[in-house]
C-alpha cells in the first residue's frame, strides 16, 4: 500500500506550496504535480499517476476539485482509481483513516465522496435556476439585453462588423448561406439569424 499525492494548480493559483504541505502532512510517498495554464485541459501528471498507482494505493488530493475542473471530470477520475483497486482521500473531507476494515473505509469514504459531489451539483444547478429568474424578471422589466452579438451592425469588434455587412450583402444577391459561411467562416445559424433579422 503506498500514499499518492496529486496536486493542481492552474498559473493564476498560488496555493501550491499549500497543497504540498498538506500532501506531505498525509504523509505521502509521492507527489504528482499539474500546473496549468488558462482552460488548458491537457493534464500529464494525472494520466501519469493513474498508471501508475495499484490495488490498495492510496490517492491523496488536498480538495476533491483538484482531480477536474467539473462533476464528469471528477467522476472519470474516482472511477478509475475505483476500477484500480485503490482508494482516494481527499484532504478537505472527513476522515476516515481511523477505520480498519478497509472495505468499510473504501465503502464509507466513496459514500461521503458521492455525496459532495451531489451537493456541489445541486449548488450550481440552484446558481443557474436563480440566474434563470433573474433574467426572466430583467426581461418583464424590459432591463435584459442578454449577450451582445458578435456579428452585428453595432459590433464592438470591427472585423466582425465588416463581416455581418458583408454577409447582410450577400444575403441580399441571394447568395446561397452554404456558400457564404464557407467563404467568410461563419457559422450557417449566424447568417440564419441575421437573415431571419432582415
Amino acid at each position: 500500500m503506498t500514499k499518492i499525492g496529486y496536486a493542481r494548480v492552474s498559473s493564476k493559483e498560488q496555493n501550491l506550496e499549500r497543497q504540498f504541505e498538506l500532501l506531505e502532512r498525509a504523509q505521502v510517498t509521492k507527489i504528482f504535480l499539474d500546473k496549468l495554464s488558462g482552460k488548458d485541459n491537457n493534464r500529464p501528471q494525472l494520466k501519469e499517476m493513474l498508471n501508475y498507482i495499484r490495488e490498495d494505493d492510496i490517492i491523496v488530493a488536498a480538495e476533491l476539485d483538484r482531480l477536474g475542473r467539473n462533476n464528469k471530470e471528477v467522476t472519470s477520475v474516482m472511477n478509475q482509481i475505483q476500477d484500480k483497486g485503490a482508494t482516494l482521500e481527499i484532504l478537505n473531507l472527513p476522515s476516515l483513516s481511523g477505520i480498519q476494515n478497509d472495505n468499510l473505509r473504501r465503502l464509507l469514504n466513496n459514500l461521503i465522496i458521492e455525496l459532495f459531489k451531489y451537493t456541489a451539483e445541486n449548488e450550481r444547478k440552484q446558481i443557474r435556476e436563480r440566474q434563470r429568474q433573474g433574467i426572466e424578471l430583467a426581461k418583464e422589466k424590459d432591463k435584459y439585453k442578454g449577450r451582445p452579438l458578435a456579428y452585428s451592425s453595432d459590433s464592438t469588434d470591427k472585423q466582425k462588423r465588416l463581416t455581418y455587412e458583408k454577409i447582410v450583402e450577400m444575403l441580399e444577391k441571394d447568395v446561397p448561406i452554404t456558400h457564404i459561411s464557407k467563404e467568410l467562416d461563419v457559422a450557417r445559424n449566424t447568417i440564419y439569424r441575421i437573415r431571419d433579422e432582415k
